[in-house]
């Protein structure tokens, strides 16, 4: 064949190596998707069954080693027993005789009789063989076989001197036919067995691991499959759909987690649901009536005077503070304004919020007071500290029936300052007080009322107070009033500046926020 003839399959051989390691490459991912692929009753068992398995295996090498040495030391103590035992017999029968003869050496033939397969041979001091049962076995017709006894030395052979007064007159020898090991065709067939019941202990094993690991892996699945289930219900719309697992196990209490979180979410659709319905009154309202007035100015019906302006007016600044109250809220959980930090006196800045409410909480009925401690200093930003305060103040007006009393404090505590704003309205149960912080929540007493809101007042407080590291803490009875308390770490000079790293200890303290 001419060189033309190769070259031109050489790039096929080529195309075909890089096919058969692309089917190598491809291979152990196919075996991940296989595996992945299975149920996970399926894995658990096989995984029960594959460490089963492993765990025989390394049983069945470890007793065997074990197993094998010391058979063999109890094969070889056997042997110098029957080595012994034979030799003694032929030493009494020597001493009585004085010489070897056939009378002095039947315990050797005795020992080839009763003991199948082991071969026995006695030698004088002068290291003649005076007895081999491997040249009497073999004999024919007269003619004795060439001995096939082990060679003097030889680890499978146990020899035995016998001794007559004190002195050695010959030995005997003892060895197994076809075995390289003092094993005895009973020890053999021992060993065999006692392998065969390890094997069957094993098969045993994988079998009933593989059957607990069904029924284990059932029981784990059970619960999975009944969240798997609710999680479908609640996608396709059942929010009342509930796992109901009890238990004090780790998926129990996930299941319950998930029941809680569907809880949760089921509130929050019937809040968003009432929001919506809680927007379009609270801005159809406003809506109608500038419409209204709006209208009947163009077509002449009404005048266009002061009044009627500062109507609409009034209107437009009512859906002004609804639309910020949600662009407030919208704002402090996204993070989308920077907090402040500056150093706070909160009795000045909650000061300044009782001057510019003190008209609002009058008119409205009401008396208010104030106390605070002096030099009360917190690290924060001011604004959102007069707004949250600010919120606390008005829906204390809001569910305080006229006649009643508003209470605000600040005090200075061990590490943590607070401003707490209590009420005589009408309270609130321990089911709303836990409620209370969320958001489009309010009272059922205020829904008819003309101020109710839209329920994210205390709600922009919460993630005010929270962005300060702080708490809001809610106190009160039904028919009884309420206090909000607001938690807010104190000022510590020394470890700010430690956090900060950029200021000695006795640097000067930036401007005070008042």
């Amino acid at each position: 064949m001419s060189e033309e003839e190769v070259k031109p399959n050489e790039p096929v051989a080529e195309d075909i190596d890089a096919e058969e390691d692309d089917e190598l490459e491809e291979d152990e991912p196919g075996k991940r998707r296989v595996w992945s692929n299975l149920s996970y009753a399926a894995r658990v068992t096989i995984s029960f069954s594959l460490i089963a398995a492993m765990t025989a295996l390394v049983a069945i090498g470890v007793v065997s080693l074990v197993w094998e040495q010391h058979f063999h030391e109890y094969t070889q103590e056997n042997m110098h027993a029957v080595a012994e035992t034979t030799a003694g017999q032929i030493a009494e029968l020597y001493e009585q005789e004085g010489a070897f003869n056939d009378e002095v050496l039947q315990p050797a033939e005795n020992t080839v009789a009763i003991t199948h397969g082991v071969g026995v041979q006695v030698i004088d001091a002068e290291s003649n063989t005076l007895f081999d049962s491997s040249t009497q076995a073999g004999g024919v017709d007269g003619i004795v076989t060439p001995s096939i006894a082990p060679q003097q030395g030889q680890s499978n052979m146990a020899h035995a001197p016998i001794v007559v007064d004190d002195q050695a007159v010959g030995s005997v020898r003892v060895w197994v036919y076809g075995s390289d090991q003092l094993l005895r065709a009973t020890d053999q067939e021992f060993r065999d067995k006692s392998y065969q019941a390890m094997i069957l202990a094993a098969a045993v094993a994988i079998i009933l691991a593989s059957v607990f690991g069904y029924f284990f892996a059932r029981s784990l699945v059970r619960p999975i499959q009944r969240m798997t289930d609710t999680a479908v219900a609640i996608k396709e719309g059942d929010l009342t759909a509930r796992t109901d697992l009890q238990g004090e196990d780790e998926i129990s209490q996930l299941g319950q987690t998930f029941d809680a979180m569907a809880d949760a979410m089921e509130r929050d659709r019937k809040l968003e649901r009432r929001l919506t319905t809680d927007v379009a009154h609270e801005l159809r309202t406003p809506l109608m009536a500038i419409q209204a007035t709006v209208e009947a100015m163009v077509d002449g019906v009404l005048p266009v005077d002061e009044q009627r302006l500062m109507t609409v007016d009034s209107e437009v600044m009512r859906l002004s503070r609804l639309v910020d109250q949600l662009l407030k809220l919208s704002r402090l959980e996204n993070r989308s304004n920077p907090t402040k930090q500056e150093i706070v006196d909160v009795g000045e800045v909650v000061a300044g919020i009782i001057a510019t409410h003190e008209a609002y909480v009058r008119e409205s009925g009401l008396t208010l007071k104030y106390r605070a401690d002096a030099n009360v200093l917190v690290m924060g930003d001011p604004d959102l500290i007069r707004q949250a305060t600010a919120n606390l103040i008005s829906n204390a007006v809001r569910y305080t029936d006229e006649g009643g009393h508003i209470t605000v404090r600040v005090r200075r505590g061990e590490s943590m300052a607070s401003i707490a704003v209590q009420d005589t309205g009408i309270g609130l149960t321990p089911e709303e007080a836990r409620m209370v912080f969320q958001r489009f929540w309010r009272a059922n007493d205020s829904r008819d009322r003309e101020s109710g809101g839209l329920g994210v007042g205390l709600t922009v407080v919460k993630e005010i107070v929270e962005r300060h590291n702080g708490w809001v803490q809610v106190e009160g009875r039904k028919g009884e009033g309420a206090c909000f308390t607001i938690h807010i770490p104190l000022y510590d000079r020394e470890r700010e500046q430690r956090r900060r790293g950029n200021r000695s200890v006795t640097g000067r303290i930036p401007k005070i926020s008042r």
